[in-house]
């Protein structure tokens, strides 16, 4: 039996033994520029709200459509794929704890790299899944050619985000193919929740491959981080292997409310191109302030930028702009240590962060 205190008395052995998640910090400081959740710095479409509003009647004293009919049938639309193609769920953490359970084989690790989404490894302990960690190469990128020489008979499943967060590098769909192909008798899951800044979606592919799993989120490039709506995209077979865990923990996991608001995100396609060409254009600019800075900054395809200054702690940096009213995430972790990961704010919370960095670096 695990060790316990005796406020864990009545947990389970398992239970005791697992480092949860740690979110990126929500903190309540008045005048704060929060660039460490990667939110999109534009508000929702106009309509998303209005859609909403609209839903917010009496029919809330009713269950929702436990199939939410309505928004895989405009996402299934959007994609260009068939309705039973589409799952959705209550943000895309929820798809893809759904999928460590319907889909990566026990008794086989799963690939994932060693640096990446940290819930992977927290989702492994959780349902008492291996993993095999392949680490990134020199340059930060996810490794394909290590992955593929992996014998694909020891692997219960494969799972990397594209682009790789918290890197923002991104693969090319001939790379992702690549692993779908290799790793053919397993679920391979690319994790797409960056993928429209600058990215090609792995959904072309799923048609060909009946191993393919594609999730993404509404969260970033759709500005409904609070909204909690997250979907994927794949093959009947590995759809349905969803529906049956969703309906085997939580048969309503998307309200009436989400439901109506992710319908008109995707209906209003002109404030989604306008809104993501703009943060590509300042991502690139606030790359260029870091680099005149003295900062290494990781080629980028995301919403944010991952960015080490050669003569000073990541730490001592993130402690620095925290004075200066700046919130970045500092990761404590082997050869991403001394690296910030910085979101993409609007030109003033940019602005306000170079000239935060200006004041540290110019102090000593």
């Amino acid at each position: 039996m695990s060790m316990r205190s005796d406020r864990q008395r009545f947990w389970s052995d398992d239970l005791v033994g697992l480092t949860p998640y740690v979110p990126g910090e929500q903190p309540r400081i008045e005048g704060l520029i929060k660039l460490n959740t990667n939110e999109n710095p534009f508000p929702p479409s106009s309509r998303v709200t209005e859609a909403i509003r609209a839903a917010a009647d009496e029919r809330l004293r009713l269950y929702p459509d436990p199939a939410s009919q309505a928004l895989r049938e405009c996402l299934a639309g959007y994609h260009g794929v068939a309705l039973d193609e589409v799952f959705v769920g209550n943000g895309s953490d929820e798809v893809l704890g759904f999928l460590f359970r319907a889909l990566f084989q026990r008794g086989r690790p799963i690939v994932f790299p060693d640096i990446t989404y940290s819930f992977y490894p927290v989702y492994c302990r959780l349902y008492g899944i291996e993993s095999t960690i392949v680490p990134l190469d020199e340059a930060l990128a996810v490794d394909v050619d290590a992955m593929c020489r992996i014998d694909p008979s020891s692997v219960g499943g494969v799972i990397l985000p594209n682009p790789n967060a918290p890197t923002g590098r991104a693969l090319g769909l001939e790379q992702v193919e690549r692993l779908a192909a290799h790793f053919a008798d397993c679920a391979v899951v690319i994790d797409e929740a960056y993928v429209d800044f600058g990215a090609e979606s792995a959904v072309a592919l799923v048609g060909r491959y009946p191993n393919l799993l594609v999730t993404q989120t509404l969260s970033k490039s759709r500005s409904l981080a609070g909204l909690r709506i997250g979907f994927a995209v794949g093959q009947s077979g590995l759809i349905e292997a969803l529906t049956r865990v969703k309906d085997s923990f939580n048969s309503y996991p998307v309200d009436r409310l989400a439901e109506a608001g992710a319908i008109a995100a995707f209906e209003d396609r002109a404030h989604f191109e306008r809104t993501r060409a703009a943060i590509i254009r300042m991502r690139e600019e606030l790359a260029a302030g870091l680099n005149a800075r003295g900062f290494e900054v990781v080629p980028s395809a995301a919403n944010f930028l991952l960015a080490r200054h050669p003569d000073h702690a990541g730490a001592d940096l993130a402690a620095g702009l925290r004075r200066h009213k700046v919130i970045v995430r500092h990761f404590d972790r082997p050869r991403i240590g001394d690296h910030l990961r910085i979101t993409v704010g609007s030109e003033p919370e940019n602005a306000a962060l170079l000239t935060a960095l200006d004041a540290i670096l110019g102090a000593e």
